[in-house]
């Protein structure tokens, strides 16, 4: 076989040749018994034939439960009864279908799915079920039957997302609103979508899109797959908030749940036809140990068809523009990743991995690709298997993107663990741009991970109980004027060093004081926590609002950067005992100040020679900085007859303690 280019952009992956054309071969042999020599986007079409269906005629419904004996649809359209007349019929294949009349089904009506099989029988919805609605008294999920008479029409017919650099808004509708409820698709399509086109996001990044039973699980415990949550509003009103999207330049992916599914039995997938493994592992590798949840069989045909259909689906029903693929990590390795350390190359090729899986997310980044070649792929993977975001056709997985886990973890501990005059700026510089050179990144300080009850967001980690009555202009203490300063600078450092993209959690971009804590029985079933309290960033007394436009500006000024992902990262200083690193991408100089307890004046380190305007300084006023420095100051770099020939002179700046700057070389 050819030579794959993976192997060729590192020379220390050649020990693992075989491993890597064997992962190779394999997915493109299960390609083409798959699709028998067609495209995948062809068999990636299972939303279309299964799962029920108007027709010119009536209703088509179908079903995929091989161990099923007989099957009955039953509803509010016939009492919940089992009934001949709606009974579905084996047509082989482990496949069933039934045709009815028009007049049998209307739009609205619920139903589910009674499976016999030898020995027992239960209430299932159907796996293709593409709404899915609770009783508000009895809280039971039934299918809904969705055929508006007026189906939304987007007006956007064709989306291209900006991604050089791509920044996401990581978002959660449910939490998005003030009120202490479950807010909607609607309310956020009117009142957060403004906010992100102003702040500069190109992209926003839902969660919990698919349904899942506990609203608390955030969304990552799936129960049907095809589903939007109707908890936030109706297939409608998604489409239509997808749409305002596309129509204010902002691209969106969903975080899409193929690594597990939730456990239960009337809501999900679970012992569906009567038997625990028609879409997960049987035995052992059943239950995910750490999830409370169950594992997919990436080995069987018929679930990788369910999967790469559900990818097709979001994308060609939804208008999805891509995914963001959670918990890659416990998906290509037989332990999980659980207790592994991922210390050499070898700990990627030892028998750990799950081949079937990695052939699934080769195959699925092929299809999406295929479906939409401007598609969004990106992969929660914190191992660092090489290759993750490698194109499928040179011997990589295919994610167009990786999420820089390390970065969040980092600031955790240097927060936590290390005191202020010990942080050493190089090090700094290096942990955010430790990363494979072939592959494109998401940088980012925090998620909605650090975000959660049982951890910190940065703010917090900073501040502490100081948010809760010295975030008000005039009330500021020390604590407060260094988290304040810092969190600036943190997200001003993992941001313009980013090689792909940038992502922000919602709220954390103004420094949201509260953690997220879902409405659960040990705190009343109360949704004080889990909402967004915007009034605060609109408050003008507030330091939130200050922080606010901080972000704004600096995301607005790195995407007005041209080609900004392809600038190298160019060290220019780094003086351990100082605390400073400089660093310049293009004709852009990034200059931090670490230093907490000094300031320095003329502070001068060598950079490519020429003029130079501020462009944004984190110490400005208007960010709640000290607005030391004057801005409007041209600063012109002085020659050094031992550096002229390299075209270098030393950039002379004031420094404030804790503060960064960006400036740019005038032409």
């Amino acid at each position: 076989m050819k030579k794959l280019k993976l192997l060729q952009s590192d020379p220390y992956l050649m020990p693992f040749k075989d491993a890597i054309e064997g992962r190779y071969r394999y997915a493109a042999d299960t390609e083409q018994r798959l699709t028998t020599g067609g495209k995948l986007s062809d068999f990636a079409t299972g939303y279309l034939y299964f799962g029920l269906h108007r027709t010119t005629n009536g209703w088509v419904f179908r079903e995929w439960a091989p161990n099923a004996t007989a099957m009955y649809l039953t509803g509010d359209f016939n009492g919940w009864q089992k009934q001949e007349a709606y009974r579905v019929q084996p047509i082989g294949n482990g496949n069933f279908e039934c045709y009815l009349p028009s007049e049998a089904l209307h739009h609205g009506q619920l139903y589910k799915l009674l499976v016999e099989w030898q020995g027992g029988s239960g209430e299932r919805i159907p796996s293709y079920a593409t709404r899915v609605v609770q009783d508000e008294q009895t809280k039971i999920f039934s299918a809904q039957v969705w055929n508006p008479a007026e189906p939304y029409q987007f007006k956007k017919k064709r989306f291209k997302p900006t991604t050089s650099p791509l920044f996401i808004y990581e978002c959660h509708i449910g939490m998005a609103g003030e009120e202490e409820k479950v807010s909607s698709y609607e309310e956020f399509r009117q009142h957060v979508l403004p906010r992100v086109e102003k702040l500069g996001y190109n992209c926003i990044q839902i969660m919990a899109i698919q349904e899942h039973p506990y609203y608390g699980s955030f969304g990552y415990h799936v129960s049907n797959f095809f589903a939007a949550s109707s908890r936030f509003g109706t297939p409608e009103e998604l489409k239509h908030l997808i749409d305002d999207a596309h129509q204010r330049g902002i691209a969106v992916i969903m975080d899409l749940v193929h690594s597990h599914a939730v456990k239960n039995e009337q809501e999900g997938l679970g012992n569906f036809d009567g038997t625990p493994y028609q879409y997960f592992h049987d035995g052992a590798r059943r239950e995910h140990p750490a999830w409370d949840s169950y594992c997919f069989n990436y080995g069987k045909p018929e679930v990788i068809h369910f999967l790469l259909s559900n990818c097709k689906f979001w994308l060609e029903e939804y208008k999805f523009d891509g995914f963001r693929f959670d918990g890659v990590t416990s998906m290509i390795y037989r332990s999980h990743g659980l207790g592994e350390s991922f210390s050499s190359y070898a700990d990627y090729y030892n028998l750990n991995e799950d081949g079937d899986a990695i052939c699934y997310l080769t195959l699925a980044n092929k299809l999406i690709h295929e479906v939409n070649k401007h598609a969004i792929t990106i992969a929660e993977e914190m191992s660092g298997m090489p290759g993750m975001a490698y194109p499928v056709k040179d011997g990589g997985i295919g994610f167009d993107y990786r999420l820089a886990m390390g970065i969040p973890d980092f600031w955790i501990k240097m927060i936590k663990e290390v005191k202020d005059e010990d942080w050493k700026a190089g090090h700094i510089l290096y942990e955010m741009t430790n990363r494979r050179a072939d592959e494109k990144t998401i940088s980012y300080a925090e998620s909605h991970d650090q975000a959660l009850v049982g951890d910190k967001t940065i703010i917090f980690r900073l501040i502490d109980a100081e948010m809760y009555w010295h975030m008000q202009h005039g009330s500021n203490t020390y604590m407060v004027d260094r988290g304040i300063a810092l969190h600036k600078m943190i997200r001003l450092i993992v941001a313009s060093t980013m090689n792909g993209g940038y992502l922000n959690f919602m709220g954390n971009e103004f420094g949201h004081p509260e953690w997220i804590d879902f409405p659960r029985e040990g705190n009343g079933w109360s949704y004080k926590y889990a909402r967004r309290q915007w009034s605060l960033v609109d408050n003008t007394d507030f330091y939130y609002h200050e922080l606010n436009l901080f972000d704004e500006a600096m995301v607005h000024l790195l995407r007005s950067i041209e080609g900004f992902n392809n600038l190298p990262v160019v060290n220019l200083w780094d003086k351990e005992g100082d605390q400073v690193v400089a660093f310049s991408r293009g004709k852009y100089v990034f200059a931090f100040n670490w230093n907490g307890q000094r300031s320095f004046a003329d502070y001068g380190f060598l950079a490519p020679a020429g003029s130079y305007r501020v462009v944004l300084n984190t110490d400005a006023t208007e960010f709640a900085g000290f607005g030391i420095a004057d801005d409007n100051v041209r600063h012109f770099t002085q020659a050094d007859p031992l550096y002229e020939k390299d075209g270098k002179g030393w950039l002379k700046l004031y420094l404030p303690a804790r503060s960064a700057v960006v400036l740019e070389k005038e032409d």
